[in-house]
C-alpha cells in the first residue's frame, strides 16, 4: 500500500453509481475500516447505505457534504463511483457549490479538470484523497488477456489506432474511451458515458469482424480520481451489441471482477486484454 492508507481508520467514501462503491465497501468492513458514505440522489444505489453511516444529498450541496464529514471527524475521502453531470437545475448548487463554480469557470468543462479542481478544493479543507486501489490491491488489470481469447494481429492494430485517438481525446478532456472496427474509428465517448456509446456504436458497425472498445486513462490524468473502469456490464453491453473484444490499459485502470468478466467474455467469444500502451 502507499499514501499510508494502513493508518486509515475512518473512510469518507463519495459514492456515484454501480459497482466500485460496493466493493470498498466490502473491503473496509474486511480490513476493520470504518466508514461513512455521502450518497447522491438518482445516483448511488440506495442497497449500499443500509445499516451504514451515510448523507443522501443532491450533487450541488457542497456546503452540506463539507460540513457533515468534518461533523463525522472524517478527514481520509475516496471518490468513486459513475456521476451522471446533471444540469444546472438538478445541481440546484448551494453557496458553497456557486463560489466553487464561480472559481472554476470554463475550466469546469471536462471532467478531469473539473476532479482535479475538487481535489484542490477539498484537500485545502484539510482532506486527504485516497486512490481507490491502494484498499482494493487487485483491482488493476495486468497486461494480458483477460479470459481465453486473444486478439488477431488486425485486432491489434485497431487498438494501437484505438490507443492513439483516445490519448488525444484524452489530452484535450474529453473522455476515455473509442470504438474501432478494424482502423475505422466508429465514434468516441462523450458525455453519454461508456456504455452508451457501446450501443450507439454497436448500431453503426460494418460487415465483418465485430467493433473492439479501446479504453484508455487519459495522458494527465490523476490516478486517484476517475480511472478508466470496466466489469461484467461492460461485458455484457459490448457482447449486446456484436463487439469482438475489449482493450483496456493495463495499470491505470479499474477491472471489477476480473473472474467474472473472465467467464463472460468466454462465453460470449470475446477477448478482454490489458495492454500497455508504451510496449506496443
Amino acid at each position: 500500500m502507499t499514501d499510508k492508507v494502513e493508518d486509515v481508520k475512518l473512510l469518507g467514501i463519495i459514492a456515484g453509481g454501480g459497482l466500485l462503491p460496493e466493493r470498498l465497501l466490502g473491503v473496509c468492513d474486511t480490513k476493520g475500516i470504518d466508514t461513512f458514505v455521502v450518497g447522491f440522489e438518482r445516483q448511488t444505489d440506495l442497497a449500499i447505505l443500509k445499516d451504514r453511516r451515510y448523507m443522501l444529498t443532491r450533487l450541488g450541496a457542497a456546503g452540506q457534504i463539507i460540513n457533515t464529514l468534518k461533523a463525522h471527524k472524517v478527514r481520509d475521502l475516496v471518490l468513486i463511483g459513475s456521476i451522471r453531470r446533471p444540469s444546472l437545475k438538478e445541481l440546484r448548487p448551494d453557496f458553497r457549490t456557486l463560489k466553487f463554480f464561480l472559481r472554476l469557470g470554463l475550466r469546469a468543462i471536462g471532467d478531469d479538470g473539473l476532479l482535479k479542481a475538487l481535489r484542490r478544493e477539498l484537500e485545502r479543507d484539510g482532506f486527504k484523497i485516497h486512490a481507490v486501489q491502494h484498499f482494493i490491491e487487485d483491482i488493476m488489470p495486468k497486461a494480458g488477456r483477460i479470459g481465453s481469447r486473444e486478439p488477431t494481429p488486425e485486432d491489434m492494430s485497431a487498438i494501437r489506432h484505438g490507443i492513439k485517438v483516445a490519448h488525444t481525446l484524452g489530452r484535450l478532456d474529453i473522455g476515455q474511451s473509442v470504438v474501432m472496427q478494424q482502423d475505422l474509428v466508429l465514434g468516441v465517448e462523450g458525455i453519454e458515458g461508456t456504455d452508451e456509446l457501446i450501443r450507439r456504436c454497436g448500431l453503426l458497425k460494418r460487415e465483418g469482424r465485430g467493433p473492439i472498445l479501446v479504453k484508455m486513462a487519459k495522458p494527465q490524468q490523476d490516478e486517484s480520481l476517475d480511472l478508466p473502469t470496466i466489469g461484467p456490464d461492460t461485458i455484457h453491453h459490448a457482447a449486446l451489441a456484436g463487439y469482438a473484444g475489449i482493450a483496456v490499459e493495463a495499470n491505470r485502470s479499474l477491472l471489477l471482477d476480473p473472474q467474472k468478466v473472465a467467464d463472460l467474455a468466454d462465453q460470449y467469444k470475446m477477448f478482454v486484454v490489458g495492454v500497455d500502451p508504451d510496449s506496443l
